[in-house]
């Protein structure tokens, strides 16, 4: 069975997930056959160009004209279009793949959620971080009780690119379209990877007190002398408490200056501990109960979770794999008709924690979790 993707998005995301489609029969032979049928954009221009560079048959304008005839939607638009088309999409029994975070706001996530859990198809979020070797390593150290009791989680994601105040304005910064700043476009990444890693052995995030911080007020809109508003957050930082008594401290920025892209994740437990960077992505340092310190695990072994698909032993993979590992579980899921996860519900779970942060920077005070 072959089956025909229609993709919403040819840009950023639409390159990593058509990048990731075009490598899977090459080293996950055991991959569902794809075909790249038809790529959804605005510019026609633009996405001719792109749907030749990605490999694609088909373009269209519309979403509503391309549900019907694929088998598989992916939704990689930006945060404000994700909602009517996945829908839409669930709705007719095509399978759904969207970009995080789920929606811009809570409210828009809930009826995705809903139309998710009424489909018999799977639906989800693109967490690609969970797929990771190294994560992946962790969770298993942390399933098989290696750090013990969890006291502490630490998740920070920090960027540079707004640095700069000159910097152009894009659709990220504008609150309509993108539901939050660093909060939601990193943050959502970190919730979702502390939850995969400790929901199990710390249980769900119970309270939250947050802080929200917008650096530049407005911002040049390219090719252009007018500016822009922005008005969503440039950066956050947030405590967390979990059901076992564990605490967790949670930020990111877009103006950290230095860090291009660290996503870094922190669990210390009472019998070992771990640290995870993603600009390390191939490594994980662990210190274990009978170790004086940390150690760094080269998580390239052949044993290793994927690994054995790409090279051998000892030779790194990169941020770009990741988005392959994703692409073979969910379309996997599709083909078999199994379940997937991150799901639209595991994605929902991590919109609340994000709505929380936001609601406590706004009154002041710790919100709790239902």
């Amino acid at each position: 069975m072959t089956l025909d993707i229609g993709m919403l998005g040819y840009r950023f995301m639409g390159q990593a997930h058509s990048n990731a489609l075009a490598r899977l029969p090459m080293f996950f032979p055991d991959a569902p056959e794809v075909n790249r049928h038809t790529l959804v954009g605005r510019d026609e221009e633009a996405l001719a160009d792109a749907a030749d560079r990605f490999g694609f048959e088909h373009t269209a304008t519309d979403w509503e004209d391309v549900i019907d005839d694929v088998d598989v939607f992916y939704n990689l638009g930006p945060n404000h279009l994700h909602a009517e088309p996945s829908i839409a999409a669930l709705e007719a029994d095509v399978p759904v793949l969207c970009e995080k975070p789920l929606a811009p706001t809570l409210d828009e996530a809930e009826p995705m959620r809903d139309a998710a859990a009424d489909a018999d198809v799977p639906a989800g979020c693109a967490f690609n971080y969970r797929f990771v070797p190294a994560i992946q390593y962790a969770k298993g150290l942390v399933e098989d009780g290696e750090l013990g009791d969890i006291h502490h989680v630490r998740g920070r994601y920090l960027q540079d690119w707004l640095v700069d105040p000159e910097a152009p304005w894009a659709w990220r910064m504008d609150k309509d379209l993108a539901g939050s700043g660093a909060l939601g476009d990193l943050g959502a990444h970190t919730v979702d990877l502390v939850r995969f890693l400790v929901g199990d052995a710390a249980g769900d995030i119970e309270r939250v007190s947050g802080h929200l911080q917008t650096f530049v007020e407005e911002r040049p809109v390219p090719d252009s002398d007018e500016t822009k508003p922005v008005t969503v957050d440039d950066a956050y930082t947030a405590q967390a408490e979990f059901e076992n008594g564990a605490i967790g401290t949670l930020e990111a920025s877009r103006f950290a200056n230095g860090h291009k892209n660290d996503h870094t994740i922190e669990i210390q437990g009472s019998e070992g501990s771990l640290k995870f960077s993603l600009e390390r992505l191939n490594e994980l340092e662990y210190k274990s109960a009978d170790s004086r310190g940390y150690e760094t695990i080269l998580v390239t072994d052949e044993s290793d979770p994927y690994v054995e698909h790409w090279w051998p032993p000892g030779h790194v993979i990169g941020w770009e794999h990741t988005f392959v590992h994703e692409n073979y579980e969910f379309l996997s899921a599709v083909a078999e008709g199994g379940e997937f996860h991150p799901s639209f519900e595991d994605a929902y779970e991590v919109q609340e924690v994000l709505d929380a942060i936001e609601r406590s920077d706004e009154t002041g005070e710790w919100i709790a979790l239902d």
